[in-house]
């Protein structure tokens, strides 16, 4: 059987996987180059981001690792919220993260979650389009969770599974993916490439290098 690793720091995408009951391996890769490309495409741009954390995932692991790529899956992702034709990523600050929740409010979004797999020299991807729609907020709600401090490693200013919850009013596509790894296209990828899901419940997480929080 293939061994999977996780090119991602996300805490979010490796739960995601242990839920599933697929074990992995995370990948300390370098980091990739998020800036957005001039007229580059919502969807575009969360393709080539997780394109090329699978790529980045797999180079490193050849570089250090070499002998371990035979058998190797790596996978990356990556997820964007969008607004209109804007990309709201993570905030900068107390003052960005209240800004973009108060441009969120009462109205639909879009989050877009690619993954893809990197393994014998070639690469697949799958992607997942989400709509959420927002309850309206109030100031002092806004507040209140910016305070928890959950905002400021998110992309949008929020996240579902947490207390970020409270803020949605209603969602019509896939749940996981807005949490960061959209599962059914996941299993599809995984499935081709010769990993099952629901292995071994006792199956552990090991880790390559320095594991990211």
């Amino acid at each position: 059987m293939r061994q999977l690793f996780l090119a991602s720091s996300s805490p979010r995408r490796a739960e995601l996987l242990r839920q599933i009951g697929v074990p992995f391996t995370l990948l300390n890769a370098p980091g990739v180059d998020e800036s957005v490309y001039r007229h580059e495409s919502p969807s575009d741009y969360v393709r080539r981001l997780a394109l090329a954390k699978a790529r980045t995932g797999w180079d490193s692991l050849r570089g250090r690792h070499p002998s371990l790529t035979a058998s190797a899956v790596v996978l990356g992702a990556d997820t964007s919220v969008v607004l209109g034709d804007a990309i709201l990523g993570k905030p900068r600050g107390a003052t960005e993260a209240k800004s973009m929740l108060q441009r969120l409010s009462g109205r639909e979004h879009r989050v877009l979650s690619a993954v893809s797999i990197y393994y014998e020299e070639q690469t697949s991807i799958a992607m997942s389009d989400t709509v959420v729609r927002f309850q309206d907020l109030t100031e002092a709600l806004i507040d209140q969770y910016v305070a928890t401090g959950e905002a400021f490693d998110k992309a949008g200013s929020y996240g579902i599974q947490g207390f970020g919850a409270v803020l949605v009013e209603s969602i019509q596509g896939s749940y996981s993916g807005v949490v960061g790894l959209p599962l059914t296209e996941t299993m599809a990828l995984l499935s081709v490439a010769g990993i099952p899901v629901w292995q071994a419940v006792d199956s552990h997480v090991s880790g390559l290098g320095k594991e990211k929080q």
